[in-house]
């Protein structure tokens, strides 16, 4: 499959709640707003904000609230991009779109690693985004192309030296919804579950290459060979 067409995405409900736009552009919100009210099924809109604190001052959690993903734009400042923002939003436990105009594989890995559940670049269709708000509202991983190749072109040469079954647990918890699934179809514990993905990831931290989400997991499998693009 080529990687202009990568997009992995489990099922297209959107799940509970509504999505909510950071952007300090006007014209993003009303362009997202647009295509969520034309999506079906319709997405709703819980706001736009023009930053994250203005955000999070009316959504502190999103559990006192139905509010689902969040989409914001990573600002610049003169000394770089500015994560901030995506890193308080993710410590609030919120599930956060990265959708900006800057496409460099350092920003689009660094993002993830930081809690991102998907990156996404402005240059890409519309309904990338949408398949996208649907994958998060429903807690599954999506890669779209420009996320695809920066986790293929990702030069970082620490390896974590994980288990035949570690291996075999990831790659089923990719391929389904839930634990217990992966559970059942491997005839272990939910339990068991959880402590290989645990392992796995205090690997990945082990050697420097931290996967906080199921998206950067996904990352770091690819990179590793442990998993292709095509499979899932």
């Amino acid at each position: 499959m080529a990687i202009e067409t990568i997009a992995i995405h489990y099922g297209m409900d959107i799940g509970t709640g509504a999505v909510a736009v950071i952007d300090e552009h006007d014209a993003t919100h009303a362009a997202v707003e647009l295509w969520c009210s034309k999506a079906q099924p319709r997405i709703p809109l819980a706001g736009t904000y023009f930053s994250a604190d203005q955000f999070l001052a009316e959504h502190p959690s999103p559990s006192v609230s139905d509010l689902g993903p969040v989409v914001l734009e990573l600002p610049q400042q003169r000394n770089g991009v500015d994560f901030s923002g995506l890193d308080r939003i993710v410590a609030r436990r919120h599930r956060a779109i990265v959708y900006s105009h800057i496409a460099t594989d350092e920003v689009i890995l660094t993002a993830l690693e930081r809690g991102a559940v998907t990156y996404l670049t402005k240059s890409e269709s519309k309904d990338h985004l949408i398949d996208a708000i649907r994958a998060a509202g429903a807690g599954r991983p999506y890669v779209g192309p420009r996320m695809a190749l920066a986790m293929l072109n990702d030069s970082k040469t620490g390896r974590a030296n994980l288990a035949p079954r570690e291996k075999e647990v990831l790659v089923a918890w990719f391929r389904t919804e839930s634990k217990d699934l992966v559970a059942r179809q491997l005839q272990i514990a939910p339990t068991t579950v959880r402590t290989h993905l645990q392992r796995v990831r205090a690997k990945y931290a082990a050697v420097g290459r931290p996967a906080t989400t199921k998206a950067a997991l996904v990352a770091r499998a690819i990179q590793d060979g442990i998993l292709n693009v095509d499979d899932i």
